[in-house]
């Protein structure tokens, strides 16, 4: 996990990400992301990391809502994480310090649902 300033670009902080996560999780073979992330990423991810970055795009014709498709995993996990009052704003003017605090968060929700 890697925190950023809001400053920087999605696609441009994904790459030192995507790069990082292959000495971590080497069993990784696709890795899914929304619009934002589209482009020259994905030829990118697929030279350089070797992944397959997979865009979950919403359907035009859709007028109503619908979970799509892999995505909403990433919408719990944040709200479950928001269950912590700390995470609700962005006060920190520290990076180190707000992956700190989703770090125990996470922790917390793990432990929480394992007892």
């Amino acid at each position: 996990m890697q925190v950023h300033a809001g400053s920087l670009q999605d696609r441009d902080g994904a790459k030192p990400l995507l790069r990082a996560s292959r000495g971590l999780w080497c069993f990784v073979q696709t890795v899914f992301a929304d619009g934002g992330y589209a482009g020259k990423l994905v030829a990118w991810a697929k030279q350089k990391a070797n992944l397959a970055l997979s865009i979950v795009r919403r359907p035009r014709a859709l007028s109503r809502f619908a979970p799509l498709p892999r995505r909403w995993v990433i919408e719990r996990s944040f709200g479950w994480l928001i269950k912590h009052r700390r995470l609700v704003r962005d006060f920190e003017q520290r990076t180190d310090v707000a992956e700190t605090l989703i770090v125990i968060a996470a922790t917390a929700t793990m432990l929480r649902r394992i007892t």
